[in-house]
């Protein structure tokens, strides 16, 4: 059994496959998700677990080089929009239409319980060297 880090399997096992440049996008429960990438929904009840919490998680795990949210966080959901910006120095916001447009070519979609509007980020993969 692994000591610490994500627990679930399906998770692990998904993030062990992502290479430089892949996509993952971290959604709320709302967000469309379109047929193609992998999906891995962690949603159990509205709220949980928190898009915070899951992209803490992912961001402990992976090496990141940038992100891209709706341009809408900002009004909608200030909270979110202030994590996604302490967190991704390399944000690129864009209109929402936009995102759900660039979620097609995400390898992987992480569902999340957050029942807030516009609490998405597509993360895009780096290299530890």
């Amino acid at each position: 059994m692994k000591r610490s880090g994500i627990l679930n399997r399906q998770l692990a096992g998904a993030l062990a496959e992502l290479g430089h440049g892949d996509g993952v996008l971290v959604c709320d429960a709302g967000m469309p998700i379109p047929d193609g990438p992998r999906v891995v929904d962690l949603a159990f009840r509205a709220g949980t677990p928190s898009f915070a919490e899951v992209l803490d998680g992912l961001l402990d795990e992976l090496v990141i080089e940038g992100g891209t949210a709706a341009d809408e966080i900002r009004a909608a959901n200030p909270e979110a929009a202030a994590l996604v910006e302490s967190r991704l120095p390399e944000l690129r916001l864009v209109p929402h239409e936009e995102l759900k447009r660039l979620t097609s070519g995400a390898r992987l979609v992480v569902r999340t319980g957050e029942a807030r509007p516009y609490a998405n980020v597509l993360l895009r993969c780096g290299v530890f060297f």
